[in-house]
């Protein structure tokens, strides 16, 4: 027995559910008198004859067709059943659930990096989830219910995996600040993309509710660079990073060939992140030097405050002999003393 076997013809229902299944339409050869509807929990059904929407029902529960459900039709309502005669008609059964599903870049995709000077970008992948879900019925069946008899989230996240790397370009370019840590505007990247998406996928009926990105990897190569970037960067020795990396290359042979265009790319990007690192360092050593020469500064005005009040007031004037009685100024002479 397939997924979805054909039904019996007095029973119109969606039996064998299954959580990936956005959509199934049940399409016997006609639906005849006494038949009934069964629509489940968390399921719509669509009524469609010849190809168009005849009505929507969200309730859940069993319906006499003849009774509870062709009066409410558009076109069909006045029809009359037959002895052997019935409607030839379909019954689209909606997923209502929200969908959660993963995605990943198939491919590296290479971002524009003009920082780093590099002709072809920085290859990274990606890796998230997307939440999606069914907002336009009519879209559905005019855009996908037509020809399908079927519609999983495979399908939804083939189509989003068509557009995906080129959202991604557009909106790590735009908002990833630092490309090396495009973590850190992972929001922001997120909430392009959902909107891009969502403008592209309501076309066939769905929304995106949602869109996250969980972590961005770089090639090995580029992971290890940024390794010993940072360690070359905690002395501030960019020339020794230079000459380790170019020591590398030769001892792994990746200096000639066809790796040499690959060698002197990562040596060039290893060098733009240690002179990067190096400047901060350089800037964070600038400041803590202002910092320790203003308080050498406040150091000094607070010893000779301090040798000023402790410096000893004469007992008698130097000039007339008269007690000063600890008083800065002589009371006979005005003679100063201290």
């Amino acid at each position: 027995m397939g997924l979805f076997s054909g039904q019996l013809s007095n029973v119109v229902e969606w039996k064998e559910y299954r959580d990936d299944v956005i959509f199934w339409k049940w399409s016997n050869d006609e639906i005849k008198k006494g038949s009934r509807l069964i629509i489940r929990p968390g399921q719509d059904a669509i009524f469609m004859y010849n190809g168009k929407n005849e009505g929507i029902f969200t309730d859940e529960g069993s319906f006499d067709i003849e009774s509870d459900i062709i009066p409410f039709l558009s076109t069909l309502k006045g029809f009359r059943f037959g002895f052997n005669s019935g409607i030839r008609a379909e019954v689209l059964f909606v997923n209502t659930k929200e969908f959660t599903i993963k995605w990943g870049t198939k491919n590296a995709i290479s971002i524009p990096a003009p920082q780093l000077n590099l002709p072809g970008g920085m290859p990274i992948r990606a890796f998230g989830t997307f939440s999606c879900k069914v907002s336009d019925y009519q879209a559905l069946i005019d855009k996908v219910a037509g020809v399908r008899t079927q519609y999983t989230t495979e399908d939804i996240k083939e189509r989003v995996l068509s557009v995906l790397d080129q959202l991604l370009m557009k909106w790590i370019t735009r908002e990833g600040k630092d490309m090396f840590n495009l973590q850190a505007n992972a929001y922001d990247i997120s909430r392009g993309i959902k909107d891009d998406l969502d403008m592209e996928l309501c076309k066939l009926g769905i929304s995106i509710t949602e869109f996250n990105i969980s972590s961005v990897t770089y090639p090995e190569e580029v992971q290890k660079m940024q390794t010993r970037a940072a360690s070359q960067s905690m002395v501030g020795d960019v020339g020794r990073y230079q000459q380790m990396n170019m020591a590398d290359a030769m001892l792994n042979g990746r200096g000639t060939g066809s790796g040499m265009a690959q060698n002197m790319a990562e040596m060039q990007m290893g060098i733009m992140m240690g002179q990067q690192m190096a400047n901060q360092m350089a800037q964070g050593m600038n400041q803590s030097s202002q910092m320790a020469q203003q308080g050498g500064q406040m150091n000094q005005m607070q010893q000779n405050m301090a040798g000023q009040a402790n410096q000893a007031v004469p007992k008698f004037c130097p000039n007339c002999g008269t007690p000063t009685n600890g008083a800065n100024f002589c009371g006979n002479c005005g003679q100063k003393l201290v």
